[in-house]
């Protein structure tokens, strides 16, 4: 195989060439209601070519044949040939790598019988079914993926590196006549089977979140100090900041490049955000990402200050910075954009009890259910949310509708939890018509003054 790439990149006549080849596995059981939904294995191959002509633009093939890799490197060549750039593009330099790489997990998920992967979704189903006659429908979803990725350019990088990710998710829909409410949670990770296994409490909150919000009474909009769960501060922190940090979109847009001026002040001292590839068994987790870039932890707030941004090597050739590892693609099928791995908020230094033990009348809004983002203006709905009052949890509510400007929010942030997690959800992220890319997100619990809550 290798050979054949190193013929390939040595014939193209562009200015830089590259080869990502992919075998991916996947196996998927899913239930909905009593029914068995689906339970299939499927694998897929394939591979891409770029190349570029700087003074003209990249040309793509795509292939799943490999006996077309020349053949395809050519055609590669041939459509960037015919391109227009208003200017030369050039790609922020990286060294070259040679690295093999190899995952061993402690219950690799390719052993086990697809039998025992249903079996363990339609055990969790049955958890959710049967924790109330309220319950009037369910969805239990088991997948796994292994992703062999070859990468090689013509600049002498050559990586080989697995991809392994596991995923089981619940969703729970309760009914009181017709007051109709739902609860979804879902857990994901790099290592092996072992991580979905045990999940009956998990599985049993779902169910028990959903019946509790029948009786939970529509909050009343207004002005709110809302203290934000790890999973819905992380969620914000990657929908309304994270994609303005990636510089795509920074560079094509002027009023995003006025907006991400690096220096400028995004909130208090005690706010810093980070992007990191390389934490371990995160979902975002990948050791290189498709242009061959080494994952790192990237700063994008520091002291509430904005002091970077995320990058393809196009962009940070473009922007004239380094490149920072965020070239991802969700498949071979697709050329890599600058997409988010990890994303963050650093742990700080309040516990939960100091950050509402003031507040008189406040939110505890918790998980993420659906949001939209339009540049700086962000709405996101709690998947359930508790009143707090007079330094107390109180009734559980819903209909949290959180909205905001993004920058007068991270400016009202004033208290940032000492109880970072990682958030171990098997959602995805999607971009340029690329949709699910695994990421990842994490936070602590943080406190935002003066939020504007839809409702009543």
């Amino acid at each position: 195989m290798r050979d054949r790439i190193n013929e390939a990149l040595k014939r193209s006549k562009a200015d830089y060439t590259e080869i990502r080849i992919e075998e991916k596995e996947t196996t998927r059981a899913a239930f909905r209601g009593k029914e068995l939904e689906v339970a299939n294995a499927n694998i897929d191959k394939g591979g891409i070519v770029r190349c570029l002509i700087k003074n003209k633009g990249w040309g793509v093939a795509t292939f799943n044949d490999l006996d077309d890799l020349l053949n395809k490197t050519d055609q590669a060549y041939q459509c960037a040939q015919v391109g227009s750039v208003p200017e030369p593009i050039e790609l922020a330099s990286v060294e070259p790598v040679e690295k093999i790489s190899t995952v061993e997990m402690k219950r690799d998920f390719r052993d086990i019988p697809l039998s025992e992967k249903k079996a363990l979704a339609e055990h969790y189903n049955q958890v959710v079914m049967g924790y109330s006659n309220k319950i009037i429908d369910t969805q239990a979803v088991y997948v796994d993926t292994f992703s062999k990725i070859i990468l090689a350019n013509s600049e002498g990088t050559y990586i080989e590196q697995d991809r392994p990710s596991v995923v089981m998710g619940t969703t729970a829909i309760a009914r009181d006549g017709d007051n109709v409410q739902q609860a979804h949670d879902s857990v994901s990770s790099t290592q092996g089977y072992e991580y979905v296994l045990n999940k009956d409490e998990m599985v049993k909150m779902v169910a028990q979140h959903a019946v509790e919000l029948l009786a939970a009474k529509p909050v009343k909009g207004g002005q709110y100090t809302v203290v934000a769960n790890q999973m819905l501060a992380g969620v914000f922190i990657h929908e309304a900041f994270g994609h303005l940090s990636e510089a795509d979109f920074v560079y094509e847009n002027p009023k995003a490049r006025e907006m991400m001026s690096l220096g400028r002040r995004f909130g208090k001292g005690i706010l810093n955000v980070f992007d990191d590839g390389s934490v371990p068994n995160q979902r975002g987790t990948t050791l290189y990402d498709d242009e061959g870039t080494p994952a790192r932890r990237n700063w994008l707030i520091q002291n509430g200050e904005l002091v970077g941004r995320l990058h393809s090597r196009q962009t940070a050739g473009k922007m004239g910075e380094k490149a920072s590892g965020n070239a991802r693609a969700i498949n071979y099928r697709f050329a890599p954009i600058v997409r988010m791995t990890n994303t963050a908020i650093e742990n700080g230094t309040t516990s939960f009890e100091d950050m509402i033990k003031d507040i008189e009348l406040g939110i505890y809004a918790c998980e993420a259910y659906g949001g939209q983002t339009q540049l700086e203006n962000f709405s996101f709905s709690s998947g359930y949310a508790y009143m707090i009052r007079n330094g107390k949890m109180a009734e559980m509510v819903k209909d949290v509708i959180l909205a905001g400007n993004l920058f007068s929010t991270l400016e009202n942030i004033d208290a940032i939890g000492n109880d970072f997690a990682w958030i171990k959800t098997g959602g995805g992220c999607g971009k340029g018509n690329q949709y699910p890319l695994p990421v990842g997100m994490g936070a602590p619990h943080i406190r935002i003054q003066n939020v504007v809550i839809g409702g009543e």
